[in-house]
């Protein structure tokens, strides 16, 4: 959807701005709103499209540690665990560090706070091609990559989405969530290609270079606020002034914590998506390839089918999006969690030595269902928690994180102890129930509250 404006109408609009307005932007921007000239797209979109692409960098950064494993192993001879906890400390940062990042894009602005990020997960990334011991990757990888990617993750996209969408929010957030899941799945193939051809180093340069090929982007073309160029939001009737910098990024995250932790939508949201991190990126993200291969079926196979499910998200999550903004999301949850609980309880009956048409069948539906969980999810937090829905939002994923966390952990151990995946998909399917109930329980509540003062 586009706004087209000429620019008599813009001109009155900027006329009939409240006089506190425009003195506030003045104060805060340097400048006064602009009467805006005759435009076919609004600059929210553009914002929106680096964001995406930021977004899929990120994504394709968080690709490759699982690639790392064998590769290091046989270079250096460190045990898969010392590697494993590397990852998992990149894996545990990236989910907390988002309710931080959401704090700090509040006090120092996205652009800066996203830039430095990419610089950092450059630095990072780049340094490991000179470390020769196993604690100079858990700081590479594990700190450095973790904490860059971590101020990318969907906190990101829900502080854009909040500041310059007041419409299509919905649509919006299912976008840059697909950016995100699917960057990851899809990145792998090409990833795995370099390592596989030509070693692990030239891949860990190529995420450097791919971070440092993005902060141009990011700094020219990335606004804070639509206040910044004297614009409204896409969609509103009002001009909205830049609010004042929120200092204390981190005992404002903290406070916001512990406020959403006192009511009971809070939890019922970071249970559920738990439950959704576990059943997309511990279970099938990590386990899938290796109980496909149980069965017979070719590891490149596997690691295709992964691929898949990476494209059909995006379908999948956008259209999620749209009926975000059109359906009641509590029921959207529901329902997203009970079918992709069913499809884990058929899971067993499909693996086998080849590709064949009921498991491409789950492959696309799998993909369809990945994160559509994620724009309900959002409009839920931003109905409870207002203005401070982005940082409780971030809170939310980080139990995200600790699902995915715990079942890669926890499907091994059921791998070890049984010898088979089936009552890991048993389990999670199970689980994904018990989500589809917890959403139903999630109440209604038209006021949005702000929860810690600025």
């Amino acid at each position: 959807m586009s706004e087209t404006t000429d620019a008599t109408t813009d001109a009155t609009a900027v006329e009939n701005t409240p006089r506190t307005a425009v003195e506030n932007t003045v104060e805060n921007t340097g400048r006064e709103p602009r009467p805006a000239r005759t435009r076919r797209i609004h600059r929210a979109w553009f914002v929106a499209a680096v964001t995406f692409v930021t977004i899929i960098g990120a994504a394709a950064f968080r690709s490759l540690p699982g690639l790392l494993i064998d590769p290091l192993h046989q270079d250096f001879g460190w045990s898969r665990g010392t590697i494993g906890a590397a990852v998992s400390v990149n894996l545990a940062l990236y989910g907390l560090t988002a309710p931080f990042a959401a704090a700090l894009m509040d006090r120092f602005g996205i652009r800066r706070v996203v830039a430095v990020a990419l610089i950092v997960i450059a630095l990072g990334s780049g340094l490991t091609v000179w470390m020769t011991a196993a604690w100079q990757l858990m700081l590479c990888w594990g700190l450095l990559v973790g904490l860059g990617s971590g101020s990318m993750a969907l906190a990101f996209a829900a502080t854009v989405t909040n500041r310059w969408f007041t419409e299509r929010r919905g649509l919006v957030t299912g976008i840059l969530t697909a950016a995100s899941a699917s960057g990851q799945l899809v990145f792998l193939p090409l990833l795995s290609w370099i390592v596989e051809t030509h070693d692990w180093r030239p891949a860990a340069v190529t995420v450097a270079l791919a971070a440092l090929a993005v902060v141009p982007f990011v700094w020219l073309l990335l606004r804070d606020h639509p206040a910044d160029v004297g614009l409204k939001p896409y969609g509103a009737t009002e001009f909205v002034p830049k609010p004042p910098p929120v200092p204390g990024a981190a005992r404002r995250a903290l406070t916001v914590l512990l406020q959403a932790a006192r009511t009971g939508p809070f939890w019922l949201l970071a249970g559920t998506f738990a439950i959704c991190g576990a059943s997309t990126n511990g279970l099938i993200q990590t386990h899938f390839v290796p109980a496909a291969h149980d069965h017979g079926m070719p590891v490149t196979a596997a690691a295709s089918l992964l691929a898949v499910i990476g494209v059909f998200d995006v379908v999948g999550t956008i259209a999620s999006g749209w009926f975000t903004d059109r359906f009641d999301a509590r029921r959207l949850l529901a329902v997203y969690y009970a079918l992709r609980g069913v499809s884990l309880l058929f899971l067993p009956m499909l693996l086998g030595p080849s590709v064949h048409p009921p498991m491409i069948f789950f492959i696309v539906f799998y993909g369809l269902d990945w994160v559509a969980t994620v724009p309900p999810t959002v409009a839920l937090c931003r109905e409870h928690y207002g203005e401070d829905s982005a940082i409780v939002f971030g809170w939310v994923l980080a139990s995200h994180q600790v699902g995915a966390a715990l079942v890669a952990f926890l499907g091994g151990v059921a791998r070890d102890v049984f010898g088979e995946y089936d009552m890991v998909w048993y389990a999670s399917g199970a689980l994904c129930a018990a989500a589809a109930l917890m959403a139903l329980v999630i109440r209604r509540r038209p006021a949005a509250p702000r929860l810690a003062a600025a």
